[in-house]
């Protein structure tokens, strides 16, 4: 599978909020380093960020952009409120085995009147 095949297929498991299938596109030690935090790694670990964040919020990613350059894809997005970030995404023999990803978390707690950290 090409990676903008599999990034595709990501989009289609986050739209539906569904933590068990985005974890399943996930090599078993993938690591996930969304900026605004600490990397994670691991499937389950990931599958447990998803779960987390999908009981905090309704996120809708929206492509804007999807480039593939031979193993990776990089993702550019928004949501319906105006958000914007972008992923990249190491894929391995069909599975995300990295994926880095950029967004404003003081943009999005707000839109979703989360408490924004003092930190």
């Amino acid at each position: 599978m090409r990676p903008k095949e599999l990034i595709l297929k990501w989009v289609d498991a986050f739209n539906e909020g569904d933590p068990e299938k985005l974890a399943g596109l996930y090599h078993e030690n993938a690591v996930n380093h969304q900026v605004v935090r600490e990397p994670i790694k691991g499937r389950d670990t990931i599958k447990n960020m998803f779960e987390e964040e999908f009981s905090n919020a309704n996120m809708v990613c929206l492509i804007e952009t999807l480039f593939e350059d031979g193993e990776w894809a990089i993702l550019e997005w928004r949501d319906p409120e105006g958000l914007r970030g972008c992923g990249f995404f190491h894929i391995q023999n069909d599975l995300i085995v990295f994926q880095r990803g950029y967004w404003d978390q003081l943009t999005f707690l707000r839109q979703h009147g989360m408490p924004v950290p003092l930190t």
